[in-house]
């Protein structure tokens, strides 16, 4: 979920070049993949960057596309992603395409080993043999970097691979997209991407404590790495029921929508992949998601009508300014807190990270300025944060559990122990 900054425009000379080294290289491949093939690499390099590859297998600061060494955060410690450039010795560069293929969608490694789900490919298992080989295609043009990666850094048992055969047999369902009777090609397509190689459930997605799906939750949020990845059905409250299809598809392309703004893994998210998918790609993963049924919940309890007052206060004097009175922002700087689905999430998370550490807004290509919010951890104590943001989870129509001292205090714990 972390990204390197500049690792996208890289990956457009990259393209350029590589695929010229290849085209001089001459003949196809014996497994299937058309060294020649201009069109291949290129659609390889569109999938590479909707799949967000980028993330994980590029070490930020390491000027190394792909090559690895990457942590990634689960809640069993952290898995290393391996370098995925072409080089034969500690990269892929001499696997074949089918050990290539059954990595990517079977989490099988190239000498039978099982990966961890870390590695999507619970996700990636619905992506066509043809798409999987056109990444492999773009990943030969990348440069290969000779370097070795340790991937097993897990603590004993979660270490032990072999158990992982158990739980592909209970949690992973291996199989390519099948498109549904009845929907139309737009949704399918929307469909393939979102539940492929956007593999957006990966975050968005409750887990249980084996770390796989609770599929019949899908895509109602979940926590991680310090954030909560927020509902992303078409609940009207919690989701993106009050979004269209604009909204969201503006919001993916530039960071940015009439009442939201993207911070956190999101704007990582954004800067490496959505914001470089076509408008055509992103309506159709917006048609499928308006299409995701939200789920059903009683109504929250009142907050404390004294804390609320308390909140208030603190709103107007210290928020009101960017967000204000009303809560509606400004448009395309700062996000409209009234209504917003963000603020209603049932894990305060990341509106507790937010206002405890601050956080700058998505910057893209079309959208450039990436706002800023000021952190308040120095300024408020626990009760005072608790108090601001159930005031704002619950005024102007919003309705959402109050927040406690104690968790503005376990948050805050916890975000000592970061460095993002």
């Amino acid at each position: 979920m972390r990204r390197n900054a500049s690792t996208l425009s890289r990956l457009s000379s990259v393209l350029v070049a590589g695929a010229a080294a290849v085209v001089c290289a001459g003949a196809a491949s014996a497994d299937g993949i058309d060294n020649q093939s201009f069109n291949q690499v290129e659609r390889g390099h569109y999938l590479a960057v909707a799949g967000d590859c980028a993330a994980c297998h590029t070490l930020p600061g390491s000027g190394h596309d792909f090559s690895g060494g990457r942590p990634i955060e689960t809640p069993f410690g952290n898995v290393i992603a391996p370098n995925i450039t072409p080089d034969p010795t500690t990269g892929i560069g001499a696997w074949t395409d089918d050990e290539f293929v059954n990595a990517l969608t079977k989490g099988r490694g190239r000498d039978g080993t099982r990966l961890y789900p870390a590695m999507p490919y619970t996700y990636y298992t619905r992506l066509t043999r043809d798409d999987a080989l056109a990444i492999r295609a773009y990943l030969n043009t990348v440069p290969a970097v000779h370097h070795a990666v340790q991937a097993d850094r897990l603590p004993f048992p979660f270490d032990i691979r072999a158990a992982m055969a158990l739980w592909d047999m209970m949690f992973f369902k291996s199989g390519a997209f099948q498109p549904v009777a009845g929907k139309s090609a737009e949704w399918n397509r929307g469909a393939y991407l979102a539940q492929g190689p956007a593999h957006c459930g990966m975050c968005h997605t409750p887990k249980n404590f084996l770390g796989a799906d609770k599929t019949g939750q899908a895509l109602q949020g979940y926590a991680l790495q310090g954030w909560f990845a927020p509902n992303i059905t078409n609940d009207r409250r919690r989701g993106l029921g009050s979004w269209s299809v604009d909204d969201i598809v503006a919001y993916l392309k530039t960071g940015h929508n009439r009442t939201g703004a993207a911070t956190g893994p999101m704007s990582e998210t954004l800067n490496l992949s959505t914001s470089h998918m076509s408008d055509g790609d992103l309506k159709a993963i917006a048609a499928y998601l308006k299409d995701a049924p939200g789920q059903q919940e009683s109504a929250p309890p009142a907050p404390d009508q004294k804390t609320m007052a308390a909140g208030k206060e603190i709103y107007v004097d210290e928020c009101s300014g960017c967000h204000t009175r009303d809560g509606k922002g400004i448009a395309g700087i700062f996000p409209a807190l009234s209504g917003s689905p963000a603020v209603q999430q049932t894990d305060p998370t990341s509106l507790l990270h937010v206002v405890l550490r601050g956080a700058r807004s998505a910057g893209t290509a079309t959208a450039p300025t990436a706002p800023a919010m000021p952190a308040f951890a120095w300024l408020l104590n626990d009760d005072q944060v608790a108090a601001v943001v159930t005031y704002i989870r619950n005024a102007w129509g919003n309705a959402a559990p109050p927040v406690s001292g104690d968790a503005v205090r376990k948050t805050r714990d916890d975000l000592v122990e970061r460095s993002d």
